[in-house]
C-alpha cells in the first residue's frame, strides 16, 4: 500500500477509533512517518520487518537523532501501536499468515525507564520580570501579555492556549472553559492580572487582528488567524532569553502548581486545576519545597553538618 494513504488511514485510526488527542495522533504519525522512510531506505516492508530492523531502526535514531530516553519511549509506543493497526486494520487484514512481523515484534520491545526529574520552576520575581520585558505599548506585546498573563495564571498547557476560543473566557468570573488531553474539558481560575491584560486585548487589539473577519479563536496571529504553538514558543524564548531564564515555556505551568502548594492548596485541587488524570504526575510537585529547603540550606548553612556534630 502507497506510504501516504497508509499514513492517513493509521491516523483516521486513532483519532476515530481510539479516540486519541490530535496532539498525541500528529506525534505517532509523524514517528511512523520517520520509521515508514527509513524502511523504505533499507529497502524493508513493514510487514516484512524483524526484531533486529526495528532494534536496528532505534538504534541508528539515537545515534543519529540524539534522542533521549523518553523520546525513545515515545517512538516506541507509536511502533507497538501502528503494529496493532497493522495487525487489525491495515492491509494484511485477514491474511491466514498470522501476525506480521512487526506486530509480533513491536510488542517484544521494552520501553526505556524514565527518569524522572524535578519540573523546572521560575521564582515569582523572576517570572514578573520576564513578563514586564514584553512591550506592552504595541498591540502584539498586549497580545502577548495577556496571552502569557493567562498561561501563567491558569497553569495552562501551550496547547490549551492555542485551541481557546472567545466563548470559552468569562472575565466577570476569573474563569476559562479548557480543553486538555483527551479532548477532557475543565474550567480553570486566573488571577486580576491577567484579567487586565485579557481585556486590553479584547478591547483594543483583537478586533484590528481580525479585521473584517469573524474567526472565534481567542488568540490572534498578524494575519488574523489562531495563533500557532510554534509562533507562542518563538515569542516566549525571546523573552526568556532577553529576561536571562530558561527558554522552555512549560516552566510557567510548572510554576504556576507550585505556587498553589505553596500557598496551601491541596494536592486533590491542584491536579484538577491541572487537568491530570492521575494524581501520581501532580505529585511530583510535592518535592518541590524539599529540593529548595535543601538547596537554601546548602547556600546559606554550608556548616550545618559541622555544627551538629559540635553539639554532639
Amino acid at each position: 500500500m502507497d506510504k501516504h494513504i497508509l499514513l492517513t488511514r493509521y491516523y483516521s485510526h486513532l483519532i476515530a477509533l481510539q479516540r486519541r488527542a490530535p496532539l498525541t495522533a500528529k506525534t505517532y504519525r509523524y514517528e511512523i512517518q520517520i520509521f515508514l522512510d527509513w524502511l523504505e531506505g533499507e529497502k524493508l516492508k513493514p510487514e516484512t520487518a524483524g526484531l533486529d530492523d526495528i532494534t536496528r531502526y532505534l538504534a541508528q535514531r539515537r545515534e543519529s537523532d540524539g534522542i533521549d530516553s523518553r523520546s525513545a519511549a515515545k517512538a516506541i509506543s507509536a511502533l507497538r501501536s501502528f503494529s496493532r493497526f497493522l495487525e487489525n486494520e491495515g492491509p494484511e487484514k485477514g491474511s491466514c499468515d498470522g501476525p506480521n512481523n512487526l506486530s509480533a515484534f513491536a510488542s517484544l520491545l521494552q520501553i526505556p525507564r524514565r527518569h524522572d526529574r524535578l519540573p523546572e520552576v521560575h521564582r515569582k520575581e523572576d517570572v514578573d520580570r520576564l513578563l514586564s520585558t514584553i512591550a506592552a505599548e504595541t498591540p502584539l506585546g498586549i497580545r502577548n501579555r495577556a496571552l502569557y498573563e493567562l498561561i501563567y495564571s491558569a497553569g495552562l498547557r501551550v496547547s490549551e492556549a492555542v485551541c481557546l476560543n472567545t466563548d470559552d473566557i468569562f472575565i466577570s468570573k476569573n474563569l476559562a472553559r479548557v480543553r486538555g488531553k483527551g479532548s477532557k474539558e475543565r474550567l480553570v481560575i486566573f488571577g486580576p492580572e491577567a484579567v487586565f491584560w485579557l481585556k486590553r486585548y479584547l478591547n483594543e487589539v483583537r478586533p484590528k487582528l481580525l479585521g473584517r473577519g469573524n474567526g472565534k479563536a481567542l488568540f490572534l496571529g498578524k494575519s488574523g488567524k489562531r495563533l500557532s504553538r510554534k509562533g507562542i514558543w518563538k515569542n516566549y524564548s525571546a523573552l526568556a532569553i532577553k529576561a536571562g531564564l530558561s527558554t522552555k515555556l512549560h516552566a510557567l505551568r510548572h510554576t504556576f502548581a507550585t505556587e498553589l502548594l505553596a500557598g496551601g492548596a491541596d494536592l486533590r485541587s491542584v491536579q484538577e486545576l491541572m487537568g491530570h488524570a492521575e494524581i501520581s504526575t501532580t505529585q511530583i510537585y510535592t518535592h518541590m519545597d524539599t529540593a529548595r529547603l535543601s538547596d537554601s540550606h546548602r547556600k546559606y548553612l554550608p556548616n550545618l553538618k559541622a555544627w551538629r556534630g559540635m553539639e554532639g
